[in-house]
């Protein structure tokens, strides 16, 4: 099976603190088995941005969510965010016409 981990926010401003945190965590992500990639996205409209890890197990994604840099980022996202929403997903499948690179490509298809 293959899940994912979508993290949606709307930015209030980023300092220091934030972008450690943040580089902690994805290379936290990176480093554990089971991650297989990432990508992100912002919504011109409303300005949201949206992260999304995939992970080849549950466990592999509730790694993340226990290691400490997740924990403290978390306990203060309100100095750095208006407002997030988590959506993780179970990946049914994964397809296209393949003339666009994806992260899932080699591991979850039709």
């Amino acid at each position: 099976m293959t899940y994912s981990s979508t993290f949606i926010f709307a930015a209030k401003s980023f300092d220091d603190e934030f972008h450690r945190l943040d580089q902690a965590i994805a290379r936290a992500a990176r480093c554990i088995p089971g991650y297989l990639g990432e990508e992100a996205w912002e919504n011109a409209t409303t300005g949201q941005v949206a992260n999304v890890y995939y992970w080849a197990t549950l466990d592999a994604l509730e790694q993340l969510i226990r290691h400490p840099s997740h924990i403290e980022a978390k306990a203060a996202q309100s100095k750095w965010l208006d407002g997030y929403q988590v959506v993780i997903s179970q990946v049914l499948r994964s397809y296209g016409d393949g003339k666009l690179p994806h992260v899932l490509v080699p591991h979850v298809t039709t």
